[in-house]
């Protein structure tokens, strides 16, 4: 079949959007680190879902690339003062603090991701209730197989979103 060219407009489905945000979120992210080490561009993205939750991508960290952004203004429209240099030396400890906090939340979104990807080849090689190889469940029981294996799938997709929402406003609420 391969891929068709979709027209651009709204979807009009809320779970069709919902997954097409997810998928190309990630790939405006993949795309953007992949112009972050081909070119050296310092990247900042933020993307509101259409559920309104923050997603943020920054390289070297978005931190980095927004107050450099934000002094980058300031100087044009005003001298710095003496008492700048010690609130840079805040933000830069408050920086380096945030991205150790990031750098954990990526550990346990990569944590639960593998736990994911552990469950779903357990799930090929499942036995289910009648101790029975998943090669020999009739539909019905495939069937409410397929239901568990959605849900849980649903319920950890769920998770990492949450992780990347909480993320996110971290590093917004800390920005102010």
């Amino acid at each position: 079949m391969g891929r068709r060219k979709i027209e651009m407009k709204k979807i009009e489905k809320s779970s069709s959007r919902l997954v097409t945000f997810s998928k190309r979120r990630s790939g405006v992210f993949k795309k953007a680190n992949e112009l972050s080490t081909l070119c050296g561009a310092e990247i900042a993205i933020l993307v509101f879902s259409p559920g309104g939750k923050p997603f943020s991508f920054g390289k070297p960290n978005i931190e980095t690339v927004v107050n450099r952004f934000q002094n980058r203004n300031q100087k044009r429209g005003r001298s710095h003062k003496n008492g700048s240099r010690a609130s840079n030396k805040k933000t830069q400890n408050r920086v380096q603090k945030l991205n150790h906090e990031l750098i954990n939340l990526d550990a346990q979104i990569e944590s639960e991701t593998q736990k994911n990807e552990k469950f779903n080849q357990w799930g090929n090689n499942c036995l289910f209730e009648g101790k029975q190889p998943i090669e020999k469940l009739d539909l019905n029981h495939l069937k409410i197989f397929q239901r568990q294996l959605n849900d849980f799938c649903t319920n950890s997709n769920s998770q990492v979103m949450e992780y990347e929402a909480s993320q996110s406003l971290l590093l917004l609420a800390n920005m102010e």
